[in-house]
């Protein structure tokens, strides 16, 4: 009995026919490819030479050339997303083959890279225009409070592998950038009605210009039904979210200023009783303002200050209701000497926490106020025409662990305009939480489990060796293995009186790749694998019951396939394929699923589009334990979008 309740807590976080498919797939690709030679082209994608110069920020700090970035980076484009037929964020971020995707229930996602996946992942840094999403109490992701009008996205900017001396702590596992148009982009109405048999969704957007610049406005409303158990029973966890914010954008020749707010609010439904405890509806509450300020000196130098408030608020009656205010300024520097490219700033965040019980959570002292100062320079240096060096290094003061040092030094070799080869070596961090430190099980005393007072940092140094080119003109590859050390991981003790404690070492090594393919000028075929190899261990001393299982529950090989082709008349095709392979605890069993997606561009403002998910696959889960867990099956939706 005691052991079941220092699962409880492992629990949470881990919350979060193969060849037919294939042969069908192929098939459909093949039939429909022929006939699509010297078709209209108006809706074609990006050509490989502009994938390549797509500019990216996450990984420099400053625009390049995705050709350039010595980092495994993965771009989701705006067209990307849009042949996807996706309609919540997470949705979205399946298309990058280098992130693990696991839906855990209606509007619950595990979302991480390179492994340490649960519904509470802390590993993973996600920015939305440079707005750092993740909750402090727990530096995770709350994905069913994340939301973004995807038809307004430029790109998903996916960073696999460490960030910290740019992004600070906790961007260990990886970076997520979602960068959204300017609004001098999204100029006159927009209208997207999405209706599905698993959801709804219904965008207005309208944007104008004002004086020198341009503002736009939106408002969007979500609702995912319900899922089931393999059993076919209902689960209470249909979910409805409303988004609605307003965004403008000024440019000189000079200088640039945007300016944004959003707000949002969810709801979940009534989700039944424990026992005489009523389950009251998840909700929440999220309202947030942004400022950005670019300046540009003749010399060729840049000075760039941005800072934002973001005011959340949640009610989990069974876990915990946490209100969330945080202020964020951060400041850099970019300056040109010579051969050199000097990259220098800072940045404050602060973050007032009033952390209020649930039924199985509280936090001891339920109000704190966490701040975060930091300090980085990063060095770009042309060692030669065709070898640059990066050297960086951030130091990072934090409530808990105090300084913080995030070094980093990579070296690429651009043998060809085509051809990038590159090497990394990295240390990151993820610093404590309130979840580490402060929380406890039950509410009241005697606790059964409480957050360690001794729990420091948990630490990697990463090394990465990566290739990224253009081995023909119809082709482009990329591909990177890594190795990490990992120092102080997460772990338990044997209840009564559990305290969170630093016992779990141990490597993970993996190996990515994509390549984008060419075939006609009408048919181009998208891939990419990750495989995971996690090797860790308990220290001698540690009564962890459940041990390095507890730290993600991650596939060792997932892959996926997506064939876009554009048919005569303004119409499109898309099928894409993805292989997950089994979790271990608690098991998963593997899955494949294949998705459909036809468009259609009846006129030049009118476009509908016909999705349909999981193919030939009735039912399959991707997260939890059975027999209680979701499981997703066959659905399908339509879509219509105007576009004046």
């Amino acid at each position: 009995m005691k052991t079941n309740l220092c699962l409880t807590l492992q629990r949470l976080q881990r919350r979060a026919s193969l060849h037919v498919a294939l042969v069908y797939a192929v098939a459909m690709t093949l039939t429909v490819a022929a006939p699509c030679q010297g078709a209209n082209q108006d809706l074609a994608d990006l050509s490989l030479e502009q994938l390549a110069e797509i500019v990216v920020t996450s990984v420099s700090g400053r625009g390049q050339p995705l050709s350039d970035a010595a980092a495994s980076i993965y771009v989701i484009t705006n067209d990307d997303i849009r042949r996807s037929g996706a309609v919540t964020l997470p949705e979205a971020l399946r298309l990058a083959p280098n992130l693990q995707v696991a839906r855990v229930n209606a509007s619950q996602y595990a979302i991480t890279a390179r492994g340490s996946n649960n519904a509470i992942g802390n590993k993973l840094l996600v920015l939305v225009d440079g707005r750092t999403v993740y909750a402090p109490f727990f530096s995770g992701v709350l994905w069913d409070m994340q939301d973004v009008i995807l038809e307004d996205v430029d790109r998903i900017e996916v960073i696999s592998g460490p960030g910290g001396t740019l992004w600070g702590t906790n961007a260990v596992n990886g970076v997520i950038n979602v960068v959204t148009r300017s609004s001098a982009l999204t100029a006159g109405p927009l209208a997207v009605a999405s209706l599905g048999t698993r959801e709804r969704m219904a965008t207005i957007r309208y944007g104008t210009g004002v004086g020198s610049g341009h503002v736009r406005g939106f408002f969007k409303t979500t609702r995912i039904e319900n899922t089931q158990t393999s059993a076919g029973a209902d689960i209470p966890d249909r979910f409805e979210r409303l988004l609605a914010g307003v965004r403008g954008d000024w440019s000189t020749a000079t200088e640039e200023l945007s300016m944004q707010a959003n707000a949002s609010h969810g709801r979940s439904q009534f989700r039944g009783f424990r026992g005489t405890f009523a389950l009251t509806p998840i909700e929440y509450d999220d309202f947030n303002v942004l400022a950005l300020w670019k300046r540009r000196f003749p010399d060729g130098s840049d000075l760039q200050l941005q800072g934002y408030f973001d005011h959340s608020r949640r009610d989990d009656a069974f876990l915990w209701r946490p209100s969330e205010d945080i202020l964020d300024v951060t400041l850099q520097h970019a300056i040109p000497l010579g051969d050199h490219r000097l990259l220098w700033g800072g940045g404050y965040r602060r973050a007032r926490e009033d952390l209020q019980p649930g039924l199985n959570f509280a936090f001891v002292p339920q109000e704190s106020t966490l701040s975060w100062i930091s300090l980085f320079a990063q060095d770009r240096w042309k060692l030669t025409s065709t070898v640059d060096a990066t050297i960086g290094a951030r130091l990072e003061h934090n409530d808990y662990t105090g300084n913080e040092v995030l070094p980093n030094a990579r070296l690429s070799w651009k043998a060809n305009a085509d051809s990038l080869l590159w090497t990394a070596v990295s240390r990151a961090v993820r610093a404590p939480a309130p979840l580490d430190r402060t929380i406890r099980f039950p509410p009241s005393p005697p606790y059964v489990i409480a957050g360690g007072p001794d729990f420091h940092s948990e630490a990697a140094m990463i090394y990465e060796l990566g290739y990224r080119g253009r081995p023909t003109q119809a082709i482009t590859l990329s591909v990177t293995a890594h190795h990490e050390r990992w120092r102080g991981l997460r772990s338990g003790q044997t209840p009564p009186n559990a305290m969170i404690q630093n016992k779990i070492n141990g490597t993970v090594n993996g190996v990515e790749l994509w390549a984008v393919w060419q075939a006609t000028e009408t048919w181009r075929v998208t891939g990419g694998m990750a495989s995971l190899n996690k090797h860790l261990r308990l220290d001698p001393d540690s009564t962890d019951p459940v041990g390095p299982s507890n730290m993600g529950n991650d596939p060792r090989v997932q892959w996926m396939v997506r064939s876009s082709f554009n048919l005569p008349a303004r119409q499109e095709l898309d099928v894409a394929v993805r292989r997950v392979s089994s979790l271990p605890v608690p098991v998963v069993p593997a899955y494949t699923a294949l998705d459909l997606r036809y468009g259609w561009r009846v006129r030049r403002d009118v476009e509908l589009s016909v999705v349909i998910r999981n193919v030939f696959d009735p039912s399959h889960p991707e997260y939890e334990a059975a027999p209680g867990r979701s499981e997703f099956g066959r659905s399908a939706l339509v879509q219509l979008k105007w576009t004046p």
